[in-house]
């Protein structure tokens, strides 16, 4: 198929409407076949669930373009029953895993002209979402539901090459606890938004959010998990039931001890031990990993001896071997990287 006629080289990490997305819609207890369709317009009752109470959570993954020309996406078992175990905390119905995987395939087959090609440093976006349809006025789950899987062509998250991130320690908290921060819920990303900005405003890349119980531990920023690396050359990643299970952080740890050989370990991280650190990473479907040059503690700087001004050796290993695997140049795990055409 002929690739659209894009500038690849110099795409922005923005939306850009392709030409079909997959809808499946709920009613009466159940989900019907599922459709790929041209419209990209949501008419919906201004008194739709989603309006009132924000029933809503989404999914983010990509489809690559490999080395001999396949077109594949990473792991996206894990995005359905990461997005399974949101609908169940948020009382949405589960859209079977396998009926999502087999869509993810389905719609990126329908774009296939819209996949950016190898080496372009671009990749195809996929955002899966579900929301609450029907007209809710009392505070209850809606009965009925959409299932939407939009994709579109996106270029490197960092134009012009990477540069180690100023992260703020934050006055606010990101979730409270036992609440719904280990789940990808709109909610979630909406609290944020004020707290970016600000962070934004006084010259702050981004948060860096503590628990919401003790405020002495690391959780993790507005959109991506931390990866932290020791003196020694150990990755450590937080542990937290308010955190979100990122499957590039799982990946990365996985890739850490069984690609690199080095110790990888999840566990509580204190505040009071970032300052021991060798490099501070974020990480994330959208960049795999930003590196952190210094983390700013109301005043005082924690700066990483690796990374202030490039990626660290450990995180620029980590990042060269998992997108090794997403683009297959390096043979990943069974099951990790799944062949769409």
């Amino acid at each position: 198929m002929e690739k659209k006629d894009i500038d690849w080289g110099n795409l922005t990490f923005a939306y850009q409407k392709a030409d079909y997305r997959f809808v499946s819609n709920y009613k009466n207890g159940k989900w019907d076949d599922g459709a790929i369709v041209e419209d990209s317009n949501i008419v919906l009752n201004e008194c739709a669930c989603i309006f009132q109470y924000c029933q809503a959570c989404f999914e983010g993954l990509k489809a690559y373009t490999t080395e001999d020309g396949s077109i594949v996406c990473f792991r996206p078992d894990l995005n359905a029953k990461r997005m399974a175990d949101s609908c169940r905390k948020l009382q949405m119905p589960v859209f079977p895993e396998d009926r999502f995987v087999e869509a993810v395939k389905q719609v990126v087959k329908a774009n296939e002209a819209w996949v950016p090609p190898y080496g372009s440093g671009a990749t195809l976006y996929i955002r899966p979402f579900m929301i609450g349809t029907n007209s809710v006025i009392g505070v209850k789950p809606a009965d009925e539901y959409q299932f939407r899987i939009l994709v579109t062509p996106v270029g490197p998250y960092f134009k012009g090459g990477v540069k180690p991130l100023t992260i703020r320690v934050s006055d606010v908290d990101r979730a409270a606890p036992r609440g719904t921060g280990n789940i990808k819920a709109g909610l979630n990303y909406a609290m944020s938004l004020h707290n970016i900005i600000d962070a934004h405003e006084k010259g702050f890349d981004e948060n860096m959010y503590l628990d919401p119980a003790t405020r002495t531990k690391v959780e993790e920023t507005g959109g991506a998990n931390f990866l932290f690396v020791t003196k020694d050359g150990s990755v450590v990643t937080p542990k937290s039931d308010s955190i979100l299970p990122s499957i590039t952080r799982r990946s990365l740890v996985q890739v850490a001890k069984e690609y690199l050989g080095l110790k990888a370990e999840e566990r509580e991280i204190l505040l009071s031990e970032v300052k021991d650190f060798a490099e501070c990473g974020l990480c994330g479907t959208a960049a795999v990993i930003s590196p952190v040059g210094k983390v700013n503690d109301h005043g005082k700087e924690i700066c990483f001896p690796s990374g202030m001004t490039s990626m660290g050796p450990v995180i620029k290993k980590l990042y060269d071997t998992l997108t090794g695997i997403q683009m297959g140049r390096i043979k990943g795990p069974e099951g990790w990287v799944v062949k769409i055409k």
